[in-house]
């Protein structure tokens, strides 16, 4: 008697924990323990895996590192660096070290590397005469212990704040994976948050700004009355304990009546097909409310392969008219669970209201599109789009500083995947001497490069909106920030300027002490430009000249001498 019952308590106990903590869906099994953590802190996350940023999902774990720079960071497992990179933006300075067992650990945003990996970088730079470099060694050149000392955290590239962004990688793929499947996890025993669902009334169109939806407060237990072709999305970010941070969730589970309809898993991503969380998303309601609606269903030329079970392309169609449950079940990596439930019904009464939606052309996804009128010509490739487009065009008065009209290439509402031909026809006020400043720009001003060709500008770009046609004639500025001519530099470590350029952009900067070509370091947050005294350089008086270009070949010149 006494045996039976310890067995079934204990029966109940292991049930109970299974409840507690179910498994995380994988589609592999992954080495736990193989990796130590990349900081010699306790683990705080301020960004997850899969997380959704503007452009991109997030493909990595983001450290936190007590708001500083300057943590030793250590190698994860034994390998050899395979590839130090230094980037004006993106992930800044980074290092990659293949590990024996297949996979790849990725550092970003440091600020420092160590000795032994900056001789490397800064021979290539000197080689290349520039600052961004990427340079793959072999097996034989750097090999790491677990533990041993790669550099410094830093806050390098497009990073907004002091911290580490790591990734693991499948080497042989490059794909990035989970990081906390192989048992890096951060401190979490708090289940995901559910902020909204999302009703979409399809029908047979295309998805746009004109689809009907319907956000429901979570607390609106009424039945949704739908009619024919729908679809689902869920508004859902995930926290971890000790931090204030929206971060992503792991998975997704859509159920109608249990049966499985969609289940989106942030176990493995794809760099080359990353910018289509636009597509993943319910982008217009973004661009109007800066709100992300997961949607768990997908648009036709959608690539992302994050969806693991998808029921058809994930809409429902209800042929009955009885009462069925939908039941969204959210987990972290932790297997931190949430779920929600509404109950739907088909209604033929009920009839969402629709704009008529008609366009000046028809584009299709799945072929190349052209268009042309009396000042512009477009070329969409075949996958540029997610979906079939209404496409719409009309022209504008030419703007006070512009030399053509305003095209008004459809709307901002309607991602891209793949950029497109953009072909604008200047009016007669661009001379000649006007024709190699030429670019497009956009109504808020954000240049879209182009050049002259052929009676046009032409460029590619990855966005709808409305453009006309620019100039750009202007110089970068240079604002020396320490030196000046004739000036002592002997107690400073560093020359430190400010570089911009008003509408085309930085296209290139080099620094050169009495004629030779010296690195200079760059960062475009704060438009720094600096250069690091070499201790072999003599004593004595030296020549210092700057030039910055433009991505319209406008060059700007800053010489002075200094004393050393």
């Amino acid at each position: 008697m006494y045996i039976k019952a310890f067995c079934f308590w204990i029966s109940l106990f292991s049930t109970l924990v299974a409840e507690a903590q179910p498994a995380v869906i994988k589609t592999r099994d992954y080495p736990i323990g193989y990796f130590r953590s990349p900081l010699a802190i306790a683990p705080q996350a301020s960004g997850t895996f899969g997380e959704l940023r503007s452009t991109h999902f997030h493909a990595g774990d983001d450290y936190r590192t007590l708001q500083r720079v300057g943590l030793p960071i250590f190698a994860v497992a034994e390998g050899y660096v395979s590839r130090i990179r230094v980037q004006v933006g993106g992930g800044g300075n980074s290092v990659y070290i293949n590990h024996p067992n297949g996979y790849t650990s990725v550092y970003l945003h440091m600020q420092e590397f160590t000795p032994q990996l900056t001789a490397i970088v800064k021979a290539k730079q000197y080689e290349l005469e520039r600052f961004d470099v990427d340079v793959p060694l072999d097996s034989t050149t750097v090999w790491l212990e677990k533990g041993d000392r790669i550099g410094l955290s830093g806050n390098s590239g497009s990073s907004q704040g002091p911290h580490l962004h790591f990734e693991l990688r499948d080497t042989e793929t490059e794909a990035p994976l989970n990081p906390q499947l192989f048992g890096l996890q951060f401190p979490d025993n708090i289940p995901p948050t559910i902020r909204g669902i999302t009703v979409y009334d399809l029908a047979d169109q295309p998805f746009s700004e004109h689809t009907p939806r319907r956000h429901l407060p979570l607390t609106d237990k009424q039945t949704v009355r739908v009619n024919g072709r729908f679809g689902i999305g869920i508004n859902t970010t995930d926290r971890h304990n000790g931090t204030t941070f929206n971060n992503g969730v792991y998975s997704i589970e859509l159920f109608l009546d249990n049966k499985p309809i969609s289940t989106v898993l942030f176990e493995e991503l794809s760099f080359a097909t990353s910018r289509a969380i636009h597509s993943y998303i319910d982008y217009p309601y973004y661009i109007l409310k800066r709100t992300r609606v997961q949607k768990s269903f997908k648009d036709p030329n959608n690539p992302i392969a994050i969806f693991h079970f998808l029921e058809g392309d994930g809409s429902i169609t209800l042929t009955d008219q009885l009462e069925h449950t939908l039941t969204y079940r959210v987990r972290d990596a932790h297997g931190n669970t949430s779920t929600h439930m509404l109950k739907v019904k088909n209604d033929p009464s009920y009839l969402p209201e629709r704009q008529r939606t008609t366009g000046t052309a028809m584009f299709q996804y799945d072929r190349e599109n052209h268009f042309a009128a009396d000042h512009i010509e477009i070329v969409m490739p075949k996958g540029a789009l997610y979906d079939h487009l209404h496409f719409k065009y009309h022209q504008g008065a030419r703007p006070k500083d512009g030399y053509s009209m305003v095209q008004h290439v459809h709307n901002r509402f309607i991602p891209l995947f793949e950029s497109y031909e953009l072909k604008i026809k200047p009016d007669s006020t661009l001379t000649d001497a006007l024709k190699p400043k030429a670019i497009i720009v956009d109504d808020r001003g954000n240049s879209h490069g182009g050049n002259f060709d052929d009676g046009w500008v032409r460029t590619k770009t990855r966005s709808f909106g409305s453009f006309h046609i620019a100039v750009d004639t202007v110089p970068p500025t240079i604002q020396p920030q320490n030196i000046s001519p004739g000036k002592d530099m002997g107690a400073v470590r560093s020359i430190n300027v400010k570089i911009s350029d008003n509408l085309s952009g930085v296209q290139a900067f080099n620094g050169y002490i009495d004629d030779h070509w010296v690195l200079m370091e760059y960062d475009p947050k704060s438009r720094s430009l600096w250069h690091t005294f070499e201790p072999s350089l003599p004593s004595g008086k030296h020549q210092f000249r700057l030039e910055v270009v433009d991505w319209k070949d406008n060059k700007q010149v800053y010489e002075a001498s200094f004393l050393k």
